[in-house]
């Protein structure tokens, strides 16, 4: 399960915190959405108070991927709920325009670097799930996993995901016929169906080969 060993570690490596604050303000982050054939990459950007987090927070979040859909929206409230010194949430996107013009890999770091940039806190460091990290302001590191090693990246997980899986479900009202308020934008069979009898949205992602596939196989 997660904790804050990695954002006290972090802490110790740093130094001390400027002014007259107790302790360095470490981020979380995590994308949400590199996979899907459709929709935008969402990312979210965490701070949590240690000291003053709730047991069912601290006790609950986990990597997102491993929480049921009913824990993720109950954590989700619960941090929403949080009062200003006890966290701050910052979030982030790009659009499916910029992912086919960037990638989705750099896309995916700019959508984190967004949700940094739009905390109401200045971060002195952040904690980055995956193998890379974005342009930042603060110091920073990836973490392998990190989602199911920090409370922060895992609180920033869980964000992501809500967020993004709130918003597909907008997209699957404008777009009815692919399943997208249930597979998200995955390659299902249903989201594939779709494909196959509808065509291709303009929230599809013409860079993934699928995607392009069906483009280029069209009468």
């Amino acid at each position: 399960m997660p904790d804050f060993s990695l954002e006290q570690e972090f802490q110790r490596d740093l130094g001390p915190p400027p002014g007259r604050r107790k302790s360095l303000r470490v981020i979380g982050l995590d994308e949400a959405g590199r996979g899907p054939w459709a929709g935008p990459v969402v990312a979210a950007a965490v701070w949590l108070d240690a000291k003053r987090l709730p047991a069912g927070l601290r006790d609950g979040l986990d990597d997102s991927k491993k929480l049921t859909a009913k824990a993720r929206e109950r954590l989700f409230a619960a941090l929403q709920a949080l009062p200003p010194e006890q966290a701050a949430i910052g979030l982030g996107e790009c659009s499916v325009e910029e992912i086919d013009a960037m990638n989705i890999l750099q896309a995916s770091l700019l959508a984190m670097q967004r949700a940094a940039a739009a905390l109401s806190i200045s971060a002195d460091a952040a904690l980055v799930d995956g193998r890379q990290t974005p342009v930042l302001a603060c110091p920073a590191r990836a973490v392998v996993k990190g989602d199911s090693r920090s409370l922060s990246i895992a609180a920033a997980s869980v964000i992501a995901k809500v967020s993004r899986d709130r918003g597909m479900a907008a997209l699957a009202l404008r777009h009815p016929g692919y399943g997208w308020e249930r597979n998200q934008g995955y390659g299902t069979a249903e989201h594939r169906a779709g494909i196959a009898r509808l065509g291709i949205t303009a929230a599809h992602r013409r860079s993934f080969r699928p995607v392009r596939d069906a483009l280029t196989s069209k009468p």
